[in-house]
């Protein structure tokens, strides 16, 4: 299976928001995703992204779980083959 490459802001290169959203990552993960490294590039976009995902992810007011929303995404992510 071939792979595509995403140029990505390497966390020893980030700035500004990029940076401020590595270490956010990192203090609450240990890690920075890499779905939000590929959008490092364009820092408006990683920023919207990161908006979209904290509304589905985290805002309770649909009335699903925590766990119903990863279950969700889980076999989205399954049907769509994605190995993410």
């Amino acid at each position: 299976m071939e792979q595509a490459w995403i140029r990505m802001v390497d966390e020893a290169e980030a700035a500004d928001f990029v940076k401020s959203a590595y270490e956010g990552f990192i203090r609450q993960r240990g890690w920075v995703p890499h779905i939000m490294k590929v959008h490092s590039v364009r820092p408006n976009l990683m920023r919207a992204i990161m908006q979209v995902v904290n509304a589905v992810m985290y805002d309770m007011s649909s009335g699903l779980t925590r766990a119903q929303r990863e279950m969700i995404a889980t076999v989205v992510s399954a049907t769509n083959r994605c190995h993410y």
